[in-house]
């Protein structure tokens, strides 16, 4: 069902399936573009109309209610990801633990959006307020349903902002879940958050093309990032992207390889591959080079393919089958292109076969600039290379179009700053990897998008700086 002006409306009829088995897990309704002009429409008026954005305590209350609702079912809300989106019960109960976190995070902010008042001249005051910017359109993807919705929601509803969520298909049962305790608490005025859903894009495009919105956050590909900002284009619009990702992961010969190498498996291999920060290519230096093939291909081998929701499972499914069997191609061409294939990867034999499960696959290549190594497979594959020595180390993992994370695994601590302040990314991790924050901003440099979201600065794509000036003199002197 839809949520628009606070209310369901629409008929679930479209089957949600569990990628592990294809099981159908229930129904959600299919809208488009005239769903998504009510939830702009209701927004629009909620926001204009509306004392939502002058109330910061009563945001407050609302977020930590939201909070505390999801506490309560957890557990269920975990079971329910996992069965969705295929990830693995550990991942899905720290992403919803990490999810409500965040939402006490932004409660928190929500009573403190200071701004402040300079006195440039005798007399005159320049005051400078952080206001909302008005309707958010926030579209989710379904690799991490619930944190990348929080992590929006979050902030646009603290500043004051009205929405419109467009959750992922694949994944729209678990966000009516997780939504419904906000959208039915007694206190949000109808018309602050709005919810549809769709099997296409039409609602999406929408979202970016109207007027009526003030601000569009989309988490997902570069391809449809680009596509959405030549849609806004007209209207101009505040625009909060992540997108695409390349991360590099640089191992300097002092760092204990053994030890890092399932590290850096449970890296690549976090949602099974689908995480836009996981590891994809690792460079170590050459003298380590052969341990670490050996060490790599190891750890990647023995991490246990599975249905996400047995506790023994390390890595679940794809998201479904027809992402398996487009990653399937990607690295079958790959692995075709390497200079050494370690673990070829593939489509599982047996029962696993039957869902969207696919085994990593590992490739060392020296020619950095290989579409496999520049393009991002959002799957588990890795491409092993080599250095010779910091300055060609910085240099590999520059050599991207991307610049969303990396990580540099080294005991030197001078070394690990050095490299990590080298690195065009906006976030890089030092002898650790895929740490995400409530309190710390993340977002990309170059084509990985635009803004930044967790952390305080997640308020400035959701507000807008106003000065108001006024020259009211100074007492006892004359002008």
């Amino acid at each position: 069902m839809h949520w628009i002006d606070g209310k369901a409306v629409g008929t679930a009829f479209l089957p949600s399936q569990d990628p592990a088995n294809d099981q159908v897990l229930g129904q959600y309704a299919d809208g488009g573009a005239a769903e998504a002009q009510a939830a702009i429409d209701a927004a629009r008026r909620a926001f204009d109309h509306g004392a939502w954005a002058a109330s910061p305590r009563l945001r407050q209350r609302v977020l930590l209610d939201w909070a505390a609702a999801l506490q309560a079912r957890a557990d269920a809300l975990a079971e329910l990801l996992t069965l969705e989106n295929g990830k693995v019960i550990a991942q899905s109960r720290g992403e919803v633990a990490g999810a409500i976190s965040e939402i006490e995070y932004y409660a928190g902010l929500a009573r403190h959006i200071p701004g402040h008042v300079l006195e440039p001249e005798p007399g005159v005051l320049s005051t400078v307020l952080r206001e909302p910017a008005g309707v958010a359109g926030i579209i989710v993807p379904w690799n991490a349903p619930a944190v990348l919705l929080v992590r929006a929601l979050g902030p646009a509803l603290a500043a004051g902002c009205t929405v419109v969520v467009k959750p992922a298909a694949q994944t729209t049962l678990f966000n009516a879940a997780i939504l419904a305790p906000l959208l039915q608490h007694p206190q949000l005025p109808a018309g602050v958050v709005n919810v549809f859903s769709e099997a296409g894009s039409a609602g999406a495009s929408l979202l970016a093309t109207s007027h009526a919105v003030d601000v569009i956050c989309f988490t997902g590909s570069t391809a449809v990032g680009k596509t959405i900002m030549r849609n806004a284009a007209d209207s101009m619009k505040k625009l909060s992207l992540e997108l695409g990702g390349n991360s590099a992961c640089l191992v300097f010969p002092d760092a204990d390889v053994n030890a890092v190498a399932p590290r850096l498996a449970a890296a690549a291999t976090i949602l099974s591959g689908q995480q836009c920060t996981a590891a994809r290519r690792v460079l170590v230096h050459k003298s380590r080079l052969s341990e670490m093939k050996q060490a790599l291909t190891g750890a990647l081998e023995s991490l246990h393919l599975g249905p996400g929701i047995d506790p023994t499972s390390q890595i679940g499914p794809l998201i479904d089958r027809r992402a398996r069997d487009g990653v399937a191609a990607q690295v079958a061409q790959a692995c075709e292109l390497a200079d050494q294939v370690l673990l070829r990867g593939g489509v599982p034999d047996g029962a696993l076969a039957e869902g969207a499960f696919f085994k990593p696959a590992l490739v060392y290549h020296r020619d950095s600039g290989a579409d496999f190594v520049q393009d991002e497979i959002f799957g588990p594959f890795l491409v092993l290379e080599s250095f010779e020595d910091e300055d060609e180390a910085i240099a590999r993992a520059n050599h991207t179009v991307f610049g969303l994370s990396a990580s540099v695994w080294t005991h030197d601590g001078a070394r690990a700053l050095r490299v990590a302040r080298a690195l065009r990314n906006g976030t890089v991790w030092i002898n650790e990897h895929n740490r995400l924050l409530a309190e710390v901003e993340t977002g990309g440099y170059r084509q990985s998008g635009l803004g930044r979201l967790h952390g305080y600065d997640a308020l400035a794509d959701f507000t807008e700086l106003k000065h108001i000036y006024q020259a009211p003199g100074v007492a006892g002197v004359t002008p």
